[in-house]
């Protein structure tokens, strides 16, 4: 029963996969660099991306179907940070289109509650393009000195014995 949505709810978990590493990845470097207000960004979504694997195994795990843990997606190794920005929003926008996609598969093969998990994945997505989109806003409307604010923001707390964990 539901093939068709244990199907596609193990696509979206390669996509939720794929996101947690790249996210991750862009963290790793984010930190590296001292941007820790990206580098928290990247990991919060990455946070919230494995929630998402979480819901989507469960749904799978309720229709009797097996979770499939696999990504055949390389992480993009990306330094730029408009770039990862770019990135982002890419990963997000593709995500929003496949799961409103998945959605309707679901509605049209009668499981509502799938629709409803697809449905609830785009509005989170959705708020992740916002996010990095707002970001790369932020970048072109301060240029390099929004970045140089988040370094110096480190030094500031380094300094003062704080640190951002």
């Amino acid at each position: 029963m539901h093939e068709k949505s244990q199907e596609l709810l193990n696509k979206a978990v390669a996509d939720e996969l794929a996101a947690v590493h790249q996210y991750m990845y862009f963290h790793f470097h984010c930190d590296d660099q001292g941007y820790d207000l990206l580098a928290d960004l990247f990991k919060k979504t990455a946070i919230e991306e494995m929630l998402h694997i979480e819901h989507l195994a469960e749904r799978i795990l309720f229709l009797g179907g097996e979770v499939e843990l696999v990504t055949t997606t390389e992480v993009k190794k990306i330094h730029d940070i408009r770039k990862m920005l770019e990135k982002g929003k890419e990963m997000e926008d593709s995500s929003v289109k496949m799961y409103n996609k998945f959605a309707n598969e679901c509605s049209a093969n009668s499981d509502s509650a799938s629709k409803k998990l697809f449905e609830d994945l785009v509005l989170d997505e959705e708020r992740h393009y916002d996010q990095y989109d707002n970001e790369i806003d932020a970048m072109d409307k301060f240029g390099d000195n929004y970045l140089a604010l988040q370094s110096i923001e480190r030094s500031k707390n380094r300094a003062a014995g704080q640190t951002t964990e």
